[in-house]
């Protein structure tokens, strides 16, 4: 099956200014992440609405997708990316995870011959109580039953499996992703600004894969510089 990897990112972010040029160790956010990606060997898109963010990565070899700006998601930015495209797998790596892991992309595809939609989850305690970390919980089939930025489940007793922090990184088939963009919102995902939720409140099933590697994607400059000592760290342990 024809598959790719498309970054979205948009240059008018609202809670960080121009974040996709975010300067993480001296380079820009969004260069991390297209260089992550293009490890993992997969066919790699950017699709941006901003020259500034093309002028970022333009030594790479990463193909370009302008898009228009106002464009309301990074789905919408990958699906205009794909629409003329012959491709029938998907993955929508947000532009500001800057940990690729080519381990996970692969399983992410894999997942795809048995599922129209698939996910990340790692277990992460910390998260639980963190609004801007949303969680997830799952069937015996790990299937999502429901995302939420609220703690979920009510952990009365200890988990080996719980909490669970969702990773806002997605696999599709194309199909898919396609009717997604053209759903209109749901009553649950206006409530907790979730988008995924628009995918289980129409029936559809997420796979959600769980892995061990780190995730944390940059909203906050707080999160930049949390990112910058876990990539420092990981420099000086592979220098």
């Amino acid at each position: 099956m024809k598959r790719v990897i498309v970054i979205p990112a948009r240059l008018g972010s609202t809670r960080l200014k121009k974040k996709p040029l975010l300067p993480v160790l001296g380079k820009p956010l969004i260069r991390w992440v297209v260089e992550g990606c293009l490890t993992t060997g997969e066919r790699v898109i950017l699709a941006t609405d901003s020259p500034e963010v093309v002028e970022a990565v333009k030594d790479l070899k990463v193909e370009i997708r302008l898009t228009p700006s106002d464009l309301p998601s990074g789905s919408d930015r990958v699906a205009y990316a794909i629409r003329d495209e012959h491709v029938e797998l998907v993955i929508n790596y947000q532009g500001d995870e800057p940990f690729v892991y080519e381990e996970d992309v692969k399983r992410l595809f894999s997942a795809l011959e048995e599922c129209s939609v698939a996910t990340l989850a790692l277990r992460d305690e910390g998260a639980y109580k963190d609004p801007h970390a949303v969680k997830v919980v799952l069937d015996k089939d790990h299937t999502a039953l429901y995302f939420s930025r609220s703690p979920i489940p009510y952990m009365k007793a200890s988990s080996s499996l719980y909490p669970l922090k969702h990773v806002g990184i997605y696999a599709y088939r194309k199909e898919v992703l396609m009717d997604f963009v053209g759903m209109k919102r749901g009553l649950l995902e206006e409530l907790e600004s979730l988008e995924q939720l628009r995918l289980l409140e129409a029936g559809y099933r997420i796979k959600v894969l769980l892995t061990s590697n780190y995730y944390h994607g940059v909203d906050t400059e707080e999160d930049a510089r949390l990112v910058e000592k876990v990539l420092s760290a990981r420099l000086l342990t592979n220098s």
